[in-house]
């Protein structure tokens, strides 16, 4: 398995726990954080290799929080994966100029994670 997990950042627990539960599925190691402040503190505490990031977040824009990520040196390598239950085109755009990698529309299924981790270059991970 990977030894760096792979950070969920999504409000709605159920939502955070279906998609934490698909990535343990395909052998990777979830984190959770839903909400924005715990988001902060988790990337802070131990570097994710990817960060799946609810775009609606409550208090703080998600394209606010892609940003943040982009500019702090620890965390701009890190690929982020957008989602949203917004999937129009210009809100796809919106978050891929603040430098998310991919976006994946809500909800979210193995069908859909499979392809995308494996387009950012986090395909399957070494068992």
């Amino acid at each position: 398995m990977t030894t760096a997990p792979v950070l969920v950042i999504d409000d709605n627990r159920l939502t955070a726990d279906t998609l934490a539960n698909m990535l343990r599925m395909l052998g990777y190691v979830p984190r959770v954080a839903y909400g924005p402040r715990s988001a902060i503190n988790a990337v802070t505490q131990q570097f994710p290799s990817l960060i799946m990031l609810d775009i609606q977040l409550p208090g703080v824009d998600g394209v606010e929080v892609c940003r943040y990520l982009r500019r702090d040196p620890r965390t701009a390598h890190v690929p982020v994966i957008a989602m949203s239950t917004e999937n129009q085109p210009e809100t796809v755009a919106r978050i891929k100029a603040a430098g998310a990698d991919d976006f994946l529309p809500k909800p979210i299924t193995l069908e859909a994670l499979e392809p995308a981790l494996a387009r950012i270059g986090k395909g399957r991970p070494a068992r």
